[in-house]
């Protein structure tokens, strides 16, 4: 195992099928596709020796690959893999691979539009892998570029517009990370992550970068928390996601909202989290409302939308901002004279199973309403159908275990990663748990609304006269992540214990004499 760079490999491959597919320019679409689905799974492939070997006891990084980069920056190619990222690692092996299934039948372009899946699963990997700041930024980066290609070729009609606000929003908070790690490149002479957790975990960081300026510390925080808050999005950063997640085609949002969402909330838990204690919990009260802005305007937002994608979209902002909400509430308990080992543990477990789980279930969303749109001729109003049930029982019912698993419905999967955060946010911040229950109220009713109007009652509207069943390959999408909705709603042990020791150890450290 120590011989084999199993995590460089984990990020690279994807990249090679994207340089084979950019060699086969004659190749039939079909086999275009089939090398896709091939290389997207390397993921799956190579995370089992992963899981073989992996030990949940051990809270530092295992896998570790460090080899000296650019010595005169003190750079390393740093890899490493702890509960977190090997949660988000099948993550992205799970959605990329029923993405591209979802585009299976798209025929312009299939070439590139596979060579461009594949670059952006292979930077997303390298995001939840990459332990030193130089390359994590290449990796953070470098997913734009696929990303922003395929919303603006393959999108809607306002698929430009949306790329463009996708890009500039991303890049404009980037900017604002970077002057950040350049700030403490200059107060400390290093990127690595590792390093940097250890000088703020014994006071040394905020010591060197207050002595470098008196507001240094805050400033720097600041900087980094904008660059992650536009990646999740944290409220009011949002404004570049509905678009973006609507005018993008049906693979591209399942990947969207699947998997680099995850990568603002990941830059929370591993850079500012460890990073950054002591300004983040000052922060921390003002942060819970925006929190709950998302939550709350979120979901009434998503109410008020006649668009189904954007709907979908909005109620991704609301499940995400749950996960910021319970990591604010842990922020700000921090300190606190009473005990909070109890209630934190439970709101970041819900966090990391909220991540997971919300990646499934909004993924499988997305495609519902993408054979929807392609069975209608591009229809996608909610008032365009009615009746679906009856005319697609099957459809029907895997999207109704999507929809339900979204809502948090007991026996599913999501209903533990919200259970906990609400019993740890209720344990931390009372109050925060109440303002919260309106989203989900809000919440409740988007989705049943959905549910009833479209695909219960008579048929109606000109979508639905011809709708048909699934077919095919057209089930492959779903019935994967159905299937892990069941079985991670009953023995959500599965995920837990990969993180269960690394959550513990968080928590140990939040009561601070």
């Amino acid at each position: 195992m120590k011989t084999i760079p199993l995590l460089s490999l984990l990020v690279f491959t994807p990249w090679i099928g994207a340089g084979l597919l950019a060699v086969l320019r004659r190749s039939s679409s079909t086999t275009n596709r089939i090398i896709a689905l091939l290389f997207s799974l390397s993921t799956l492939a190579l995370s089992l020796p992963l899981l073989s070997h992996f030990d949940p006891a051990r809270i530092g990084p295992q896998f570790v690959e460090r080899e000296p980069w650019i010595a005169a920056l003190n750079i390393h190619y740093h890899l490493g893999l702890d509960g977190l990222s090997l949660m988000l690692v099948l993550l992205t092996g799970i959605v990329t691979p029923v993405a591209l299934l979802a585009s299976w039948r798209l025929e312009r372009s299939a070439r590139l539009f596979c060579a461009l899946f594949l670059l952006l699963q292979g930077a997303a990997l390298g995001v939840f892998l990459a332990l030193d700041f130089f390359h994590w930024f290449l990796f953070w980066e470098l997913s734009l570029v696929p990303a922003f290609f395929l919303i603006k070729l393959w999108g809607g009609a306002g698929a430009t517009r949306a790329a463009y606000q996708f890009v500039i929003y991303t890049i404009g908070g980037s900017a604002f990370m970077l002057l950040g790690f350049a700030a403490l490149y200059v107060a400390t002479g290093t990127m690595d992550f590792l390093q940097l957790a250890q000088l703020a975990a014994d006071g040394t960081l905020a010591q060197k970068l207050a002595a470098v300026g008196g507001g240094w510390p805050q400033a720097v925080f600041l900087g980094v928390f904008i660059g992650l808050a536009v990646k999740v999005p944290l409220w009011p950063f949002h404004t570049w996601l509905p678009p973006a997640y609507a005018e993008a085609p049906t693979g591209a949002s399942m990947f969207l909202t699947g998997v680099m969402s995850k990568m603002g909330v990941y830059g929370f838990l591993r850079i500012l989290w460890p990073l950054f204690p002591g300004p983040l919990h000052a922060a921390a009260p003002c942060l819970l409302w925006l929190a709950l802005g998302g939550i709350v305007l979120g979901a009434f937002a998503a109410m008020r939308q006649t668009d189904l994608k954007r709907m979908i979209a909005y109620s991704s902002l609301n499940h995400l901002n749950y996960c910021l909400l319970a990591l604010f509430a842990v922020a700000a308990a921090t300190g606190g004279a009473r005990p909070v080992n109890e209630a934190a543990t439970a709101a970041l477990s819900g966090t990391l199973l909220q991540v997971f789980n919300h990646g499934l279930s909004a993924a499988a969303l997305f495609y519902c309403v993408g054979v929807l749109e392609t069975r209608s001729g591009g229809r996608r109003g909610i008032g365009d159908f009615g009746g679906v049930r009856t005319a697609a029982p099957i459809f029907a019912g895997l999207c109704g275990v999507a929809m339900f698993s979204s809502l948090g419905l007991p026996g599913l999967n999501g209903f533990v990663g919200e259970f906990l955060i609400f019993r740890g946010v209720f344990g931390l911040t009372p109050w925060a748990a109440g303002v919260a229950c309106l989203g989900l109220l809000a919440t409740a009713l988007f989705l049943l609304t959905f549910w009833q109007r479209v695909f219960h009652g008579p048929k109606q509207g000109a979508a639905t006269g011809e709708f048909s069943d699934l077919r095919g390959i057209e089930y492959a999408p779903l019935i994967p992540l159905v299937a892990l909705m069941f079985l991670l709603g009953v023995a959500p042990h599965l995920l837990t214990q990969l993180f269960n020791p690394l959550i513990t150890a968080w928590a140990g450290h939040l009561v601070l004499p």
